[in-house]
């Protein structure tokens, strides 16, 4: 899937289509946030520099590998930013703002064929 949001947001990049980059942008930007290590388990290290107060010394010394994600993860974390949307054009509506309302309509669109690309 994230295949996929990467080539639609190339596409979306050449046609210059606002909606779609916006929303394919935040889509890839949710799920790299996803897959970030909680700062509670970065590794400790027993050197540390003098200048920076928690800065690790060393190449490398602060590096951790990243949360693996299963394709369902992914699949949740687009949902939920197609859902968002939906709810916060919903609150648009209510006071008055229609265009933004539209806007944010638009992006859930495209979020929701990247996940139901058949339709």
């Amino acid at each position: 899937m994230r295949t996929n949001l990467r080539r639609a947001l190339t596409t979306a990049m050449k046609n210059r289509d606002r909606a779609a980059i916006t929303a394919l942008r935040s889509a890839l930007a949710a799920i790299d946030n996803a897959e970030s290590v909680p700062a509670e388990h970065l590794p400790s290290s027993a050197a540390s520099n003098e200048h920076v107060a928690g800065a690790a010394v060393g190449l490398g010394a602060a590096e951790v590998e990243r949360r693996h994600l299963t394709e369902a993860d992914v699949r949740s974390i687009v949902e939920k930013e197609a859902v968002d949307r939906v709810s916060a054009a919903d609150e648009y509506e209510r006071l008055g703002r229609a265009d933004l309302a539209a806007n944010l309509r638009a992006e859930a669109e495209v979020l929701d064929r990247q996940l139901h690309p058949e339709s």
